[in-house]
């Protein structure tokens, strides 16, 4: 079908398809439904009590099926899916069966590369045995959960609403299913966290025996009610000095534990374990974001679907494109993104892609024990020191200015 059928502002320019599927391809799909809506959360989710008469996991489901034919539309001869990341939201609270259909509408317009990567988020409180058997069943490979802590009064201030040792348990569960590949997510630096309380967090999830653990420090968001909450001093905002000390303890626990980072924030226990869609966002890959408020990005173009399920699911509904909005990328906004993303990495980022001030920098950033000096001058690649990972911001930075 010709861009000329597509609704208005969904084509692509061709120079952004050229060399499509020559780049790594994902598929997100945004899931918008939580059961409560945690204290500390700014993404675009909905709990029953704020949704419309127009919006309902059917409602969304059906506007998803249209955006990836859409999505097939408008990609021309779309490249098989070599990772799939549900995230949301709780994808869980659709059960096995509603993400087995997402991904069969996935496979119905991309399919799957061979040997792809297929991740579901999860809340430990909404699944069981028979949930972990049936999106191992249906064709999901990798499972994360959401634990953020294994201290009661830290998930209270969270307002996260499981009990302390579901998640381990059903890491577990998600394993004897038959999941090689199960992550377990941390947030550190709330207010009231104890080192005691962050290194019994670390013994469960090593217990649990889990390949990957991402672990996050506590960012303040404006708008949520733990900024709220901040603001009107009924909790301290978290230390940027206690964070670095939890982020070290961190560090140091999971590397003794055989758990190498290959992220700032991620850390797997071989290559095979780590997590290959987003690998694909830090490696400048190409991807479509499907779902109320997704993201997407192929060949320099990124746009965002509107933000309300029930404005997302009308749109479709009418043939519309539920985009709204869209930045096509200059050439020193990619640069930029390159070097703030590949930095992160464990790999580094090749000194050759800096200008000569950028190179300068980062043998100064060497100098101060910012950047791993034989990894510079032997490999000729600009990699984080333990102490850069915490300054990484202010790496990326100086090699950009």
């Amino acid at each position: 079908m010709t861009s000329a059928a597509l609704p208005a502002g969904s084509a692509l320019p061709a120079e952004s398809l050229a060399g499509l599927g020559t780049r790594p391809f994902g598929v997100y799909v945004h899931v918008p439904f939580c059961a409560t809506r945690c204290g500390y959360c700014d993404f675009n989710t909905y709990t029953a009590g704020e949704l419309d008469s127009g919006s309902s996991p059917q409602s969304w489901l059906d506007g998803l099926r249209r955006e990836l034919e859409l999505a097939g539309r408008v990609l021309g001869n779309p490249p098989a899916a070599d990772t799939v990341f549900v995230g949301g939201g709780t994808p869980s609270l659709l059960g096995a069966d509603g993400l087995g259909s997402v991904l069969d509408a996935v496979r119905d317009v991309f399919g799957l590369a061979p040997g792809a990567e297929v991740t579901t988020e999860s809340n430990p409180e909404s699944t069981s045995p028979e949930f972990f058997a049936g999106i191992r069943e249906a064709g999901y490979t990798r499972v994360s959960l959401g634990m953020q802590s294994a201290a009661r009064h830290v998930l209270q201030v969270l307002d996260r609403v499981h009990t302390p040792g579901r998640p381990v348990a059903a890491a577990a569960e998600a394993r004897a299913a038959g999941f090689d590949h199960v992550n377990l997510d941390l947030i550190y630096g709330t207010p009231g966290e104890r080192p005691e309380d962050l290194r019994a967090s670390l013994d469960a999830v090593l217990e649990s025996g889990v390949d990957h653990v991402s672990a996050y420090a506590l960012i303040v968001e404006e708008g949520t009610a733990l900024s709220r909450r901040v603001r009107r001093g009924e909790l301290p905002r978290p230390d940027d000095d206690v964070l670095a000390e939890y982020y070290e303890l961190i560090d140091g626990s999971l590397a003794a534990a055989g758990l190498r980072w290959y992220e700032v924030s991620n850390w797997a226990s071989s290559d095979a374990a780590r997590c290959g869609h987003n690998l694909g966002y830090w490696r400048g890959g190409d991807w479509w974001g499907a779902g109320p408020g997704a993201h997407s990005h192929v060949g320099g173009v990124r746009w965002w679907n509107v933000k309300h399920p029930s404005r997302y699911a009308a749109a479709l509904a009418s043939g519309e494109s539920p985009v709204g909005g869209r930045e096509v990328l200059t050439e020193a906004d990619r640069h930029l993104e390159r070097v703030m993303l590949e930095l992160r990495l464990a790999e580094g980022l090749p000194v050759e892609d800096l200008d000569q001030a950028g190179t300068a920098a980062a043998h100064a950033a060497a100098d101060e024990g910012l950047l791993d000096r034989p990894a510079l001058d032997t490999r000729g690649r600009a990699v984080l020191t333990a102490r850069g990972r915490l300054l990484a911001d202010g790496v990326v930075r100086r090699l950009v200015t």
